[in-house]
């Protein structure tokens, strides 16, 4: 298998084969991801909606895109700071701490740092001295970050990119749906998602009528004999994490955390913060799935 993104995403979307001919579908890249957006519904609808989706994640890009040097969060980890920060920055920062805390810290956007180092060959002590999202400052009119730290939001801008597209789909009045950039949301249906493991292969199906999926799986990008998903202190513990959400931010945000977590944490945020049903391969390549 080819991997053409930073952070292996497992699920593919296996329905599509079967869409109907009024189907309307565009397919592109973002975020550092192959995003492809289908809807099945009027075209005098879907056309304009998909005109106004692509506009949309543009704009979500322009925020987030670290391969972007002229991004809001290149420009925030050039200077430490960003001042009257656009309301997706400010909600996605809100939403990242939130689940900072629901994973007791597992989730931590300020390893860029880490990663830079381990990519580049840095000193990886100092790296790691620099994470802590405590240290990070931020309010609707200010977002200030800790000498030398820096943000990445990979682990979750996906998800965010994924719910702002849905949702806008949704307001033009389209209800079957599946937006796919990266993480999954899906309106309507029924989508039959392909899972899969980077080591194992296809492990089975998910059927999606509603909500969303998000996979990560921290050995599909090897960096420097480690997975891609860091953290100050931890290592993962588990080879593939999918998480089933009522939205893809949290989907996506708690999927990457949570292949740190112990499987005490897991079962614990089942059935809380939206979440649905968490399917687990470990290390030795067993399957399991928890339901809220």
């Amino acid at each position: 298998m080819t991997l053409t993104r930073r952070r292996f995403i497992s699920i593919s979307a296996a329905s599509l084969v079967a869409a109907p001919a009024f189907a309307q579908r565009w397919q592109g890249r973002a975020l550092g991801a192959e995003v492809e957006i289908t809807i099945r519904g009027p075209k005098d609808i879907a056309v304009p909606a998909l005109k106004a989706a692509r506009d949309l994640l543009t704009r979500v890009e322009a925020q987030f895109n670290l391969f972007d040097d002229n991004s809001r969060i290149s420009k925030l980890n050039r200077s430490g700071r960003l001042v009257r920060p656009d309301a997706m920055f400010t909600s996605l920062m809100q939403l990242s701490g939130a689940i900072h805390t629901a994973t007791c810290g597992l989730f931590d956007p300020t390893v860029q740092p880490l990663w830079r180092a381990l990519a580049e060959g840095g000193d990886i002590a100092k790296a790691r001295a620099l994470i802590g999202w405590e240290r990070v400052q931020h309010d609707r009119d200010l977002i200030k970050l800790d000498a030398h730290q820096a943000l990445t939001f990979n682990g979750i801008a996906q998800g965010f990119a994924t719910d702002r597209i849905a949702e806008l789909l949704g307001a033009a009045g389209l209800a079957d749906t599946l937006v796919n950039i990266g993480e999954f949301r899906a309106t309507g249906g029924p989508w039959t998602l392909g899972l899969s493991d980077p080591v194992l292969g296809h492990l089975g199906t998910r059927t999606l009528r509603s909500g969303a999926i998000a996979t990560s799986s921290p050995m599909a990008v090897p960096l420097m004999g480690q997975g891609h998903i860091l953290h100050g202190s931890v290592r993962p513990r588990w080879s593939t994490v999918s998480v089933e959400a009522r939205d893809a931010t949290t989907a996506d945000g708690f999927s990457t955390a949570l292949t740190l977590a112990p499987l005490s944490l897991i079962r614990a945020v089942v059935g809380q913060f939206g979440i649905r049903a968490i399917t687990l391969v470990d290390q030795q390549g067993q399957l399991m799935t928890i339901k809220a």
